[in-house]
């Protein structure tokens, strides 16, 4: 029985970084991964504890993606963010949520060297945040890596397909698997991950076929991000699918248009004050 059903029920009096969760036990690896062919996961980026605490009564798991780098700092590309700036980010989305399980990304260059300091890294982000799990991108170079994590405790959410930390070697944001040798090395890479010990699987920017065949062929759960509907679930970037960036992928779909509210909202704002009728009387503190 899924518990995406249930809501939250925040106290309002309490301040606006700590609000009061009704009583609601957090969504485990494990019962992530026995959704593989049941009802669909939902999952969405978080990066900050409001944000989270929006989301969380509707998703079944938060990605604090390496995604931050270009949505929160404006990096062109994620290949520059840190450990601390998913340690911090992460931190924030598993005190705003209660529902669900938080994943954090592995920033590119924490884990690639080897095991041993893939361990290191990932054992400090779950330490640091209080997270469920670590997500690494890569294929089957990277299965030994995975093993060697998970086998320690330390669950890995794999990727592969289109991996935007390798942007450098692809040369783009292109779709991946237009050729054959390339759809067959992508559904490899992702047996590889799944038979490593990910307890589910990102498939990022691929044919559908490809998506397809994965999910049909791997025993863990996938998560699709331009790949297929018939995916086990989906993640999009929140900030995409709201509506605040003009341009985004194909792949994303606007939900909302938020950049327009927004505007809308702050233009409101800014004439009031020029024009002096903000703070109005109901703003203002008067003597008794």
């Amino acid at each position: 029985m899924s518990t995406t059903s249930k809501t939250l029920t925040f106290n309002k009096s309490t301040s606006r970084a700590n609000p009061t969760p009704s009583p609601m036990k957090r969504l485990t690896v494990p019962r992530i991964r026995q959704r593989k062919n049941g009802e669909p996961l939902v999952m969405l980026t978080a990066y900050t504890v409001r944000m989270a605490q929006l989301l969380d009564p509707h998703c079944d798991m938060l990605l604090v993606g390496d995604s931050l780098g270009q949505v929160i700092y404006g990096l062109p590309h994620t290949v520059a963010v840190t450990m601390e700036m998913m340690a911090a980010h992460g931190a924030a989305v598993v005190r705003g949520s209660y529902h669900a399980a938080v994943v954090v990304d592995m920033p590119f260059g924490s884990y690639e060297a080897s095991p041993q300091q893939a361990f290191e890294n990932a054992s400090r982000l779950l330490k640091e945040t209080g997270a469920a799990a670590v997500k690494m991108e890569g294929g089957r170079v990277l299965a030994p890596t995975i093993e060697f994590l998970t086998q320690r405790g330390i669950p890995v959410m794999g990727h592969v397909g289109l991996t935007p930390q390798a942007v450098n070697i692809l040369g783009g944001y292109g779709v991946r698997g237009k050729s054959a040798e390339e759809a067959k090395s992508i559904v490899d890479d992702a047996i590889a991950v799944s038979e490593a010990g990910a307890f589910s699987l990102v498939i990022e920017g691929v044919l559908e076929p490809i998506a397809i065949e994965i999910t049909q062929k791997v025993a863990c759960p996938t998560i699709g991000i331009g790949a297929s509907a018939q995916c086990d679930g989906q993640v999009l970037v929140t900030e995409d699918m709201l509506g605040l960036f003009d341009r985004v992928p194909r792949f994303v779909k606007k939900f909302g248009d938020m950049a327009q509210q927004t505007e809308e909202a702050v233009k409101q704002y800014a004439d009031q004050v020029r024009n002096r009728t903000f703070p109005s009387a109901d703003q203002l503190y008067q003597p008794e």
